[in-house]
């Protein structure tokens, strides 16, 4: 019954109701040929501890202990144990989003410290109460900048998360919304000169990253400078939340984008993760998805409400800002957990931990192999170009040090030949690195 939850006499039941009198006659419309009269060729029926016993086996054979120099993205950060304590309670996980304040008080309250601590990380003015990723967060941005100037295109920096842009582009084809990309120096930054070029009466924004894919951390004073002068918003788009810990905010943007990962959130195979988008408070009614806004009840007392949801479940679809149908409130709980736990010094000192490996790391692999865009500042990733193919190294460094190894670049970025992105954070000892640098060729 667990598994076949219609037993006998209920199918015999609806047979029944609808008139037929067999499994056999309800599917007699199908021509024989393409009937299957034999049985499955599965294996043979199983008892519930036989089942647990077999996953239990299975799990085993999954790799377990590797310490991990991939980031690209996705990173392996220490997780505290009261963040799944605290989101495993039952409040959590029955206000699947918070339409009645009256019995949702806590999940509005912590959405609202949560959008106020991302404000204070970014610099920005206000932030929704979350996205799915980094990824669509920085796709919603380039719409909003659309809707705000009322221009058609875009411009984004080749050094954007590869994949990031490939979500951009999917948005794109579908709004007809021309895209261009605009190249990265020898430090790995983007040229500054070709944006200027590229820029047009028609760009809506320009879209980088920073630190960008490759680990650099791009003058956004500068980009911000040259975007503005022509009319165009500056989105900036941040993969790795915990840079913020120590790297200044992007202040200069009209947009900032966010991928939350970082704070608290198990790297879970890709996801789920929690997105974000923090604005000025002038376009606030551009923002996609939700936001909780603090008031007062009729008693004078503090309470919490869902302010504005500019998404077609609340609105007329002309008006709507994004069909984006939900935010990641349980994932971004964690996100607020993390905050809480760390605290503004706490998280200024990992980030420290996190400079700091990855200065090592990188001394160390520069005996072996190239470090390619060395001179410009970086905070936990940077590239190693070597002689040998990313992909071998990887390979070897799973089988024989139980190593994750950098993410091969040759894929979206060809013409930097066996190059990888390296990253090290506060969980990559430095005996994983100097065995990982010994392996390197």
């Amino acid at each position: 019954m667990r598994y076949l939850p219609k037993s006998s006499a209920e199918r015999a039941h609806m047979l029944r109701e609808i008139g037929i009198g067999s499994i056999d006659e309800l599917f007699a419309p199908i021509p024989a040929q393409f009937r299957l009269i034999r049985d499955l060729c599965v294996p043979r029926q199983m008892a519930e501890s036989e089942i647990v016993d077999w996953f239990r086996a299975r799990a085993a054979e999954n790799g377990d202990g590797y310490d991990i120099l991939l980031g690209a993205g996705a990173y392996n950060h220490y997780r505290p144990l009261v963040i799944d304590a605290l989101i495993s309670r039952g409040e959590w996980f029955t206000a699947y989003t918070p339409y009645q304040p009256e019995i949702a008080q806590g999940t509005l309250q912590a959405i609202f410290e949560f959008q106020t601590m991302i404000c204070e990380l970014t610099g920005m003015e206000v932030a929704n109460a979350s996205m799915y990723d980094g990824s669509t967060g920085a796709a919603e941005a380039v719409m909003m900048a659309m809707r705000i100037t009322g221009r058609n295109s875009a411009i984004l920096a080749r050094s954007v998360h590869p994949e990031y842009r490939e979500v951009i582009a999917t948005y794109a084809k579908y709004q007809g919304l021309p895209l261009t990309e605009v190249a990265f120096t020898d430090n790995g930054r983007v040229d500054l000169a070709a944006l200027d070029a590229a820029i047009t009466p028609n760009t809506a924004c320009v879209l980088i990253q920073s630190p960008n894919f490759f680990g650099t951390i791009e003058d956004v004073a500068a980009i911000a400078d040259i975007a503005h002068a022509k009319g165009a918003l500056l989105v900036v788009s941040v993969a790795e939340a915990l840079s913020l810990g120590i790297v200044r905010p992007p202040s200069e943007a009209d947009i900032v984008t966010l991928e939350a990962q970082s704070f608290g959130v198990p790297l879970s195979y890709g996801g789920p993760y929690a997105g974000v988008i923090a604005t000025r408070e002038k376009f606030v009614r551009q923002i996609p998805g939700r936001l909780v806004g603090q008031t007062t009840d009729r008693n004078g007392k503090r309470g919490f409400v869902l302010t504005l949801a500019t998404r077609e479940q609340h609105i007329r679809r002309e008006k709507a800002t994004s069909n984006i149908c939900t935010n990641q409130a349980l994932v971004a709980l964690m996100t607020n957990i993390y905050m809480d736990v760390y605290g503004r010094e706490g998280i200024k000192e990992l980030a420290q931990q996190n400079l700091a490996k990855a200065a090592y790391a990188r001394k160390q692999f520069g005996t072996k192999a190239r470090v390619l865009f060395d001179g410009a500042p970086r905070f936990n990733e940077f590239v190693l170009q070597t002689s040998e193919d990313a992909y071998e190294i990887s390979h070897r460094l799973a089988a024989k040090n139980k190593i994750i190894g950098g993410f091969p670049l040759r894929k979206f970025y060809p013409e930097l030949g066996n190059a990888a992105v390296w990253c090290a954070t506060e969980l990559t000892s430095r005996a994983a690195i100097d065995a990982a640098a010994g392996e390197v060729k």
